[in-house]
C-alpha cells in the first residue's frame, strides 16, 4: 500500500497539465485514445462511443450485450444464459488481451484464469457512456491492452440539489421453440444524486434476476426441466467535494455480487453454483488550472468467489490500482502527457481434496502476487493544416518479468472538404501481456516458466464525416503475436494438463467497416461489418464474418422505434471428450438475429419502453451444446424527478 501512495505523491508533485485547446472544444470529441478530450477529426483512431441515448434504447440489456454490437468485437456468451462466462474476442485475441476500465482505472481479477475483469459485475443501469478503442494500446493502458480497451463511465452526479432516476423492466427468458413465455427477467435500478453548494453525492442500487433457461441444451428430442438462474445486485455511494472551481475530489464505496447456476462440463444438468462478491473503494482527484489539469484515480478491490460443483473451489483476490497523469500544452500544436500507472495484485485459492470435506489452501498470496509500476509519456501534435501525430512510450516494470518497453506511433491527416472532413490514419503499436497469477501459480495447472506474450498491431484506414449526419470508416489491421499462452494436454494417459507457450509466432488480420447516417431528424442508420482472418490454431469461437445493422425512427420528439439485425458466420469450437481426454473440433452454424424496441415519453418524468429480441425465434449455438435465447419480450418504465 505504501508503494501506491508514494507513487501517487511523486506523480502529483512532478506532473503538470495543460488546458484543452480550441481544437478540442467540440461536442464531438473522444478521450480514450489520448486521455485528453480531442476532437474526433483530430484523433488518429476510429473510436467507438456508446452514449447515454444509445444505452436508453437498450434498457434491460447487459453491458456485454450492448458492447457485442460493436464492430470487431465478439463477446461470446452474451446471447446465452445470463450466468454464462463471457469470452472477449477482439481481433483474434482473448480475454487477457482486453482491458476493462471503469471511471478511469483498470479493473482486473487476479484469481481469474486470464486476470480479466468480469463485465457481469458492472450493472448496465449504472453506466453513463462507453468508449472503445481497438488495437495495441499498452502505452496508455498497460499490460493486457493488446486488442481493445473498453472504458466505462458510470452515471454522473446531478447538478440539481436532488434528483432521482428509477427504472424497472420485466421480460421473458426462453430458448427458441420453447412454448413457455413466462415472466422470468426482472431488472431494477434506482439512483439519487445531487449537488449542495460544494458537496456532491450519488447513491445507486440495481438488481437483476433471470430464470427460465438452462445453461446446457438438452439432447435433440429431449426436454430439460432444469433451469439455471442468475441474480445480481450492486450498490454504490459516491461522495465528492468541490474544493475550488478547479479542484474536485470524489471517493466511493461499492458492493457487487452475482450468483450464477451452471451445468456440468460433460453437458448434463447439474446443481452447480458460482458466487462472486466484490467490495470496491477508491476515487478521483481532478485539478484544473491555467495551463492544465492533473488527474489521479485509484481503485481498491476485494473479490471472493466460490464455486460449488463436483470440483469445489474458493478464491479470494486483492487488487490496488492507480493511474496518475497530467498533460502540458507546450505550444498551440503540441501537448505532452505523462503519468504513472500501478497495479498490485495477489490471490489465495482453496479446494476440497478427494475424500475430504473441508477446504484446503492450494495457493497462498505470499507466492501468488505481482507488482506493476509503469511510467509513460505520450505526445500529441495537432497542426493547423491537417497533420496530426499521436506517439508515446511506456516502461513496463513487472516484479516477475522485469522491464519491457512498449511504444505507439499514430499519424493521421485530415482533409477539410467544406463542411465535411476526410481523415486518413495509420498506426504501429506494441503491447505486452504478462501471464496471469492463475496461469503461473495454480496448484494443478500453473507453470512458473511461462514467458510473456508480445503483440504488434499495424492499422491503416480512413474516416469520412459530413457534419453530424454521416460517418463512414474503413480500417485494415494486422496483428502479430508471439509466445501465445494456452491450456494444453501434456499427457492424456496420466491426465496431465498445463498452461504453456505453444506458438512462437502467429498473425491475425482483418477489416472493420462502419457507417452511421442520419436522414433528417427522424431516421438514423448504423451499419458495421467485420472480417477476421485468424490463425486456425487459435480461432475458436471467432467468426470470420460478423455484421450489425440498426435503423432508428422517431415519428415525433417523444417516440422512438428501433430495428436491429446481427449476423454471425460459422465458427470453430472445441469440446472435451471425456472418453479420450482430448479436445475435438466442431463447426457451429451461422445465424442471424432480428430484434425490435420502442419507447414513448408520456411526460417529462415518465417514459415506457418495450422490445422483442430474436423475433424470428432463430435457434443457434454460441458455445457447443449450450443454450441460447429465442424470441423474448421485455417491457418497462423509467421515472425521473
Amino acid at each position: 500500500m505504501k508503494k501506491i501512495f508514494l507513487a501517487i505523491g511523486l506523480c502529483a508533485t512532478a506532473i503538470t497539465a495543460a488546458q484543452e485547446t480550441q481544437k478540442m472544444e467540440q461536442l464531438d470529441s473522444v478521450v480514450i485514445d489520448t486521455k485528453i478530450p480531442t476532437a474526433r477529426k483530430n484523433s488518429g483512431k476510429v473510436v467507438v462511443s456508446i452514449t447515454q441515448e444509445d444505452l436508453m434504447q437498450r434498457v434491460g440489456n447487459s453491458v456485454a450485450q450492448v458492447i457485442n454490437e460493436v464492430s470487431g468485437i465478439e463477446i461470446n456468451g452474451s446471447r446465452s444464459n445470463d450466468g454464462q462466462n463471457l469470452g472477449y474476442f477482439v481481433r483474434g485475441g482473448r480475454n487477457r488481451q482486453v482491458v476493462i476500465m471503469v471511471d478511469g482505472v483498470q479493473l482486473n481479477d487476479p484469481s481469474q484464469i486470464a486476470n480479466d475483469y468480469d463485465l457481469r459485475l458492472v450493472p448496465a443501469s449504472s453506466v453513463e457512456s462507453i468508449e472503445i478503442i481497438k488495437g495495441a494500446s499498452s502505452v496508455l493502458y498497460g499490460s493486457g491492452a493488446a486488442t481493445a480497451v473498453i472504458s466505462i463511465t458510470t452515471k454522473k452526479t446531478s447538478k440539481k440539489s436532488i434528483a432521482a432516476n428509477f427504472t424497472t423492466s420485466l421480460g421473458t427468458n426462453a430458448a427458441a421453440d420453447d412454448e413457455k413465455r413466462n415472466l422470468a427477467e426482472f431488472v431494477n435500478q434506482a439512483q439519487i444524486s445531487g449537488t449542495a453548494n460544494k458537496f456532491l453525492y450519488n447513491l445507486s442500487f440495481s438488481n437483476r434476476y433471470i430464470d427460465g433457461l438452462s445453461a446446457v441444451a438438452a439432447p435433440e428430442g429431449e426436454e430439460s426441466n432444469e433451469t439455471d438462474t442468475f441474480s445480481s445486485f450492486a450498490t454504490k455511494i459516491d461522495l465528492g467535494y468541490k474544493i475550488t472551481d478547479n479542484i474536485t475530489i470524489t471517493r466511493f464505496i461499492g458492493l457487487e455480487e452475482f450468483k450464477a447456476e451452471f451445468d456440468d462440463f460433460s453437458y448434463v444438468d447439474a446443481d452447480n453454483l458460482s458466487v462472486t462478491n466484490q467490495k470496491r473503494t477508491g476515487g478521483k482527484l481532478t485539478w484544473k488550472y491555467n495551463k492544465g489539469s492533473v488527474v489521479i484515480s485509484d481503485n481498491h478491490s476485494w473479490i471472493d468467489r466460490e464455486i460449488a460443483s463436483s470440483f469445489p473451489n474458493r478464491y479470494d483476490a486483492k487488487t490496488n490500482a492507480f493511474d496518475a497523469y497530467g498533460s502540458y500544452q507546450v505550444t498551440d500544436e503540441i501537448t505532452v502527457l505523462g503519468g504513472v500507472n500501478g497495479n498490485f495484485s495477489k490471490f489465495n485459492s482453496f479446494s476440497i481434496p478427494f475424500g475430504a470435506t473441508e477446504f484446503v489452501e492450494d495457493v497462498n498470496e505470499d507466492t501468488a502476487q505481482f507488482d506493476i509500476i509503469d511510467p509513460y509519456v505520450n505526445v500529441t501534435y495537432i497542426s493547423n493544416y491537417g497533420l496530426n501525430v499521436n506517439a508515446g512510450v511506456r516502461l513496463n516494470n513487472h516484479s516477475n518479468y522485469g522491464t519491457h518497453l512498449v511504444y505507439n506511433v499514430n499519424p493521421s491527416y485530415g482533409f477539410d472538404l467544406g463542411n465535411n472532413n476526410l481523415k486518413v490514419l495509420g498506426s504501429y503499436s506494441t503491447a505486452y501481456i504478462t501471464p496471469s497469477l492463475f496461469q503461473l501459480y495454480d496448484s494443478s495447472y500453473g507453470n512458473e516458466d511461462l514467458l510473456p506474450e508480445e503483440n504488434t498491431t499495424i492499422e491503416g484506414g480512413a474516416e469520412f464525416t459530413a457534419g453530424k449526419n454521416l460517418r463512414i470508416s474503413a480500417l485494415y489491421f494486422t496483428r502479430n503475436e508471439t509466445n501465445f499462452v494456452d491450456f494444453i494436454t501434456v499427457d492424456p494417459e496420466l491426465f496431465i494438463f498445463q498452461y504453456q507457450n505453444i506458438a512462437d509466432e502467429f498473425d491475425t488480420s482483418g477489416i472493420e467497416v462502419e457507417v452511421s447516417k442520419k436522414f433528417g431528424k427522424s431516421v438514423g442508420l448504423i451499419l458495421n461489418y467485420t472480417n477476421t482472418q485468424a490463425d486456425e490454431r487459435f480461432a475458436l469461437r471467432i467468426p470470420e464474418h460478423k455484421a450489425n445493422a440498426r435503423i432508428d425512427y422517431a415519428p415525433d420528439s417523444k417516440t422512438k422505434l428501433g430495428v436491429s439485425y446481427q449476423y454471425t458466420s460459422e465458427r470453430l469450437d472445441s469440446f472435451f471428450n471425456s472418453e479420450t481426454f482430448l479436445s475435438e473440433d466442431i463447426t457451429l452454424e451461422s445465424f442471424g438475429i432480428l430484434s425490435l424496441n420502442a419507447s414513448r415519453e408520456f411526460t417529462k418524468n415518465i417514459r415506457v419502453f418495450a422490445g422483442v429480441s430474436n423475433i424470428l425465434d432463430e435457434e443457434y449455438e454460441e458455445l457447443y451444446r449450450f443454450q441460447t435465447r429465442g424470441r423474448n419480450f421485455r417491457f418497462g418504465m423509467n421515472l425521473t424527478f
